[in-house]
Order: C-alpha cells, then structure tokens, then sequence
C-alpha cells in the first residue's frame, strides 16, 4: 500500500526522523493560510507547493513549485490542484491532484553549501535480509545513476540477528563524505530511518533527497513510503492512512469483492482460480494471438457471487473482445461453477463479448454438460488446448 508524501513525513517524524515542515492543503485559500502558519510557526518566508500523489517525478511534470510570496503560493497552488499531473511513473494517463503540501524551504543559505543524497530502505529478496542503498547522487533518479555511474551507489546490508549496527550508521555518513555535526546528524538520521521501516513493516523507505542543509542539519526533504499489505492487519492506524482516489477504481471493486485484480493492457479479459493457474492462463492467451486483458484471481471458493462480480469487474474494460474462464475444480466443483457463470450470465443480461469456459477437475464433464445445455453463447472446453483454440475462433470472427 502506498500512501502521500506528507503521511509518511509524518511516521519519520514520530520516529525521531527529522523532515522538511509541512501543511497539507485540498483548496487553494487553504494553501494560503498554510503559508501564513508556516510563517509562524517554522520561520520559512518562501515555501514549496507539492502536489500529493502516489508517484514519483513530480517535480518534472510541473507538480513541484517554489513560491516566494502568497500572491505566488495561491496561483502556483491553483495551478496544481485539479491538474493531470502526468510523471514518468504515472503513464501517459497522468493523475489528478487533490491536495497539495505547503512545505517549508529549507534551501536557505548559510555557513556552508546544502547537498543532497539518496537514501532507501528495502528488502533484498536474493539474500533475504534488509538494505540501505545510498548514493551521494540525491535529487536524481536512482535507475539513471545505477545505469551512468554504478560506483556511487552504496549498499548496507543488516543482519536480522543484531538489527542496524552504530558502526554501519557511522560508516554510511563517512560514504556520504560528511564530518563534524552532520556526520553526527546523519547517523541518527540512518539509525531513526531504519528503525521506523522496521516497526511498521514497510516495504520500502525512499527518501529522496536527504538534505544537509546550510547549518549541518540532516532532513528528509520527500518521503516515498510502501507498506506491505499482508502486515496492515498490525497496523490499524496506518491502515486508515489509505487513499483509494489513487488506485485504480476498478481494482478498489475488485478488492471490494475478495478478487485479486490487476488491470492490463490487452483484449482478452480472464477469470481463473488460482495466481499459478492466472499466470499459465495468460501465457495461453498469448500463445493464442490475443493479449491479456487482465489478471483475475477469484480464489479457490469460487461460486455464483464472486463469478457475477469477476464478470462485472472484467466488462468496465471496453477494450476487452473475449473472456477466457479458467477453473481447476480442487477444493469447488466444476459443476458449481458452471452454474454460477449460467446465473451470472442471466442475471447481467446481453454480454457484449463471446465467452470461453474451461473447466478441469471435479465434476468436469458435469460442467461442461451444464453449460452446453444452457443455450447461452458460451464456449465450454475441457483441455486448455481446447480453451486456446476458442479464443483464437473467436478473436478471428471479432475482426
């Protein structure tokens, strides 16, 4: 689950993780008043307007704007709230802004230059233990500096045994070719990082850049924040902190309706049992001519209710010309799941698109007996062979 950049600001900070100040805004008088209380309270005459949304990129796309006065705060905010901010990380789609974050510059000058570092905390899945991968390369994209100048990323790896060690803190702050009091402030910063990303179960920390600012102080300038899903069941309050404006809305039904669902690009729309089943079923489609439309996983317990719910998930794709349904009768009958795509069917009315029904396991034959008498315009097939060939014929005759 990801959530904004000033919500995962707030987690640092109660971790001890020093940040850039801000005040969230959904308007763009209240962006104004947020200027005025950012006066007040952290001294910053100039502020940042950011817009808040689940990617990266921002500032490229226009999303991220310096102001120097409120005349300039309320025209850069109105600019940003309601655009389609479009960002190497949206697609060409964009997403629309509904909140901006007023936060303070922290730019400011001083006794010495600012500099700015990357810094991430995530898991290493080929050793199993969590990394720090740093760079004195901050402000850029991570993947350009790892494709122009591998030699700058740096990476700590943590034995789970013993957690973060002082040593490899102080270690990370010399590779960042830092001395005296931000070297100091730099191992609390890594040290309040790691153990933030550890409490919480995340995913992955990307702090983006990490500023020294002019006086030697160590801030968490943006805060991308991913949390793993399967733990948010520990974390009721960090839970609430979803935005489903930003997720697809069709994915938030499908969740709605206990299916995995994950939009894609193709014309064939598809409804298996199974992660393992959903992945072999989109090879087939691929192999058969058509592009996957989807990925639907209704379960092992499939029946009428959640077939009626993946037919209704599928066909708000208008780009979808045939569904493909593949079920593996282990722990459901076939049969049971035959007549839930009759009782499905019925009760939608007119579907638009031909369907391919393939059905192996319990009750099979009984299945597919089913569905042939049922006089609806639905292909039943046991072999995925069989269910292959039914979604090239009919993919031929949509042309």
């Amino acid at each position: 689950m990801n959530i904004h950049e000033y919500q995962g600001k707030e987690i640092l900070k109660s971790f001890g993780v020093a940040v850039q100040e801000g005040i969230v805004a959904e308007t763009p008088e209240q962006a104004v008043e947020a200027a005025k209380r950012m006066k007040e309270e952290f001294n910053s005459d100039w502020v940042v307007v950011k817009a808040q949304i689940h990617a990266g990129g921002r500032g490229k796309g226009g999303g991220v704007k310096l102001a120097k006065n409120h005349d300039e705060v309320l025209q850069r905010s109105t600019d940003i709230i309601g655009m389609q901010l479009v960002t190497p990380q949206t697609g060409p789609e964009g997403k629309k802004v509904n909140k901006v974050l007023i936060a303070q510059d922290v730019y400011y000058p001083g006794e010495s230059e600012t500099k700015e570092f990357y810094m991430s905390v995530l898991l290493d899945r080929a050793t199993g233990r969590n990394i720090i991968m740093y760079s004195t390369e901050g402000g850029m994209d991570i993947e350009e500096v790892a494709e122009k100048t591998p030699h700058l990323i740096f990476k700590e790896e943590i034995d789970p045994k013993v957690g973060l060690q002082g040593f490899q803190a102080r270690k990370i702050a010399f590779n960042l070719g830092l001395s005296g009091a931000a070297h100091k402030d730099m191992v609390k910063f890594v040290a309040a990082l790691y153990k933030a990303y550890d409490s919480i179960d995340a995913s992955m920390f990307e702090i983006n850049p990490v500023l020294k600012t002019s006086d030697n102080k160590i801030l968490a300038v943006d805060a991308k924040v991913n949390l793993d899903e399967n733990a948010l069941y520990r974390h009721a309050d960090i839970a609430a902190l979803r935005d489903i404006t930003e997720e697809d809305p069709t994915e938030v039904e499908a969740g709605e309706s206990n299916l995995n669902y994950v939009k894609l690009d193709g014309n064939v729309g598809c409804m298996v049992n199974g992660a393992g089943l959903a992945m072999a079923t989109m090879d087939i489609i691929k192999l058969a001519g058509g592009e996957p439309a989807n990925f639907l996983d209704v379960g092992g317990t499939a029946n009428a209710e959640t077939v009626k719910a993946g037919f209704n998930i599928i066909l708000k794709d208008p780009n979808v010309k045939a569904i493909l349904i593949n079920i593996f009768g282990g722990i459901v009958r076939c049969d049971r799941v035959a007549q839930g795509v009759i009782d499905a069917y019925n009760e939608i009315g007119n579907i638009p698109v031909p369907i391919i029904v393939r059905l192996q396991g319990t009750n099979a034959k009984e299945a597919k007996d089913l569905i042939d008498a049922s006089g609806l315009q639905v292909y039943s097939a046991i072999l995925l062979k069989e269910a292959a060939e039914l979604v090239t014929k009919v993919l031929e005759e949509g042309k």
